[in-house]
């Protein structure tokens, strides 16, 4: 038997220790949430992604009665940033999340789906993705790469 450790670095940092390019990304990330659809959970989710050329590319979640066929945020942005922004490299990611029904104070993670469509992008335009992650509060986590949060992912490499 062997043990494999896996260690990421996630960074902690308050909201005005950020560069104004970054708070601006998270800013777009939090007008999004004023339009998710979250009639259900009312747990509003916006993404915003900063792409090489400087074009932001936006997304909100989008909840469904039938909760399997609702899609998050982040995947939104990335397949808005696909098609309208095509073979442009993503350079960063912002998602933010709140909910009215109570105080969301620690940065709020994407999914497990929204991990591997991110680490897939990551794979196909050969460079890292920043990503930003707020809640309701002041304190933003950054990570450098989605292996960060999906060290073990599935590839195309397995198929």
């Amino acid at each position: 038997m062997e043990i494999v450790k896996i260690e990421h670095k996630i960074i902690s940092y308050k909201l005005d220790e950020l560069t104004q390019n970054i708070q601006q990304l998270l800013k777009e990330a939090k007008k999004m949430e004023k339009v998710a659809y979250a009639p259900y959970s009312k747990f509003l989710v916006g993404s915003a992604l900063e792409l090489n050329s400087g074009s932001i590319a936006t997304g909100c979640n989008q909840e469904n009665a039938s909760y399997p066929l609702c899609i998050c945020a982040e995947r939104v942005a990335l397949y808005n940033a696909h098609v309208h922004h095509h073979g442009e490299i993503i350079k960063r990611l912002a998602v933010t999340a709140s909910n009215p029904k109570k105080l969301i104070s620690e940065p709020v993670s994407p999914c497990g789906a929204c991990r591997q469509v991110i680490l897939e992008f990551e794979n196909r335009q050969k460079s890292p993705i920043e990503i930003y992650m707020q809640g309701q509060s002041d304190l933003v986590y950054y990570i450098n790469s989605a292996s960060a949060l999906l060290p073990i992912s599935f590839s195309s490499e397995f198929l």
